[in-house]
């Protein structure tokens, strides 16, 4: 039985996830007022251990958000100010942010168009004597080359640092986004396959000297009391969402696997609905679909036209981070990734969570196909 025209189709469905973990999430908070265990809190340690567990490294370290793991990252893999850092145009700006706020330069190369993650070849032309690490997104929940960025990285001497605030829980050869390279940051906003009630993030590493800097420097520089050998800052995961995303972690696989399903009926749906370019499901099965990201021309009125129909979308993302004000004095203009500059104007996030029904995706599907067949009437 198909939805009712009425009903709306939310982007995600938040309000679903924590009605599982509702009570489990009450007796811990509950727990931590008590003990009024607010800040270094015993559930912190916990989930680090379990995070570190579930990604299948050797340390996790929490912190305050993703954009303080990537950037506590890069400092603590030996990058610093003047130096350069090598990123993908198509990413969410905290990247590029992360490695600004080092005094570092971001340098932006463009992606693949299949897949739209940063291009290998491109990251090695763009590698000088200057460079001190590349950074590696792992973009809507797939995972980036890593075994051509690892080798081009081995070959240049930098450390290959992954943004994973995407990938919570794909894989490849056994060991989860996060463990592929010297050392990844991720974020558990809300919205992510794992997500805080609030802003939260983790740097992972195999390697122990990164992690102790990383907690140094989230420390305020001090791995001893009151003897701060280094300026860090102030960047701590709270000890309530450690509460928060250790009662989601239980539950992040069965999610994700929630989460494929839905992105293969998806693609069954679409698959003779002309006009919309589908995204590659992926033979390896890494993919862990924190988003749903079609292409269609005339994005912008499509998308006007799904949220008039009660149908949740977005844009992940609208402008390259060269196209950005903020990196306007980078000097780069239309032309410096081609791909990225044409993906940006074309895709559109469709509905895409674990919670998501088979009548409202039959809902997002029939919208989708009214509104691309009305731009071509």
């Amino acid at each position: 039985m198909s939805t009712p025209k009425s009903t709306t189709v939310p982007f995600v469905d938040l309000a679903s996830q924590h009605a599982e973990i509702a009570a489990e999430v009450e007796a811990g908070i509950a727990a931590v007022f008590a003990a009024t265990s607010f800040v270094d809190g015993p559930p912190v340690a916990d989930f680090e251990h379990q995070y570190a567990s579930f990604v299948d490294v050797d340390h996790c370290v929490g912190v305050a958000n993703g954009t303080d793991a990537l950037e506590l990252a890069l400092r603590a893999a030996g990058v610093g100010p003047e130096g350069e850092v090598v990123i993908p145009a198509n990413t969410f700006i905290a990247t590029a942010e992360a490695v600004s706020r080092i005094g570092a330069v971001p340098v932006l190369v463009d992606c693949d168009d299949e897949r739209l993650l940063i291009d290998p070849d491109l990251v090695e032309g763009a590698i000088t004597d200057r460079t001190q690490a590349v950074v590696a997104v792992h973009l809507f929940g797939q995972l980036a080359p890593m075994e051509r960025l690892a080798q081009v990285c081995g070959d240049a001497g930098v450390p290959l640092v992954e943004d994973a605030a995407q990938s919570q829980g794909a894989r490849l050869g056994g060991r989860g986004a996060g463990a592929l390279g010297t050392v990844a940051a991720t974020s558990f906003y809300p919205g992510k396959n794992l997500g805080a009630a609030g802003d939260a993030g983790a740097v992972t590493t195999d390697d122990a000297t990164i992690a102790a800097e990383v907690r140094r420097l989230r420390n305020h520089g001090s791995s001893t009391r009151y003897v701060h050998d280094v300026i860090g800052m102030n960047s701590r995961l709270d000890t309530v969402q450690a509460v928060y995303l250790r009662a989601k972690l239980d539950r992040l696989e069965k999610w994700n696997e929630l989460r494929v399903r839905a992105a293969v009926r998806y693609d069954r749906l679409l698959a003779d609905v002309p006009g919309v370019r589908r995204p590659l499901l992926g033979a390896d099965g890494q993919h862990v679909w924190h988003l749903y990201v079609v292409r269609v021309a005339e994005r912008d009125r499509v998308l006007a036209e799904l949220g008039r129909a009660g149908v949740g979308a977005g844009i992940h993302y609208p402008y390259p981070v060269h196209l950005t004000g903020a990196y306007a004095h980078l000097g780069l203009g239309r032309g410096t990734a081609p791909v990225a500059e044409t993906a940006a104007g074309e895709i559109l996030s469709l509905p895409m969570h674990p919670h998501l029904t088979e009548a409202q995706q039959d809902r997002v599907v029939e919208v989708l196909a009214d509104a691309v067949a009305g731009g071509r009437s």
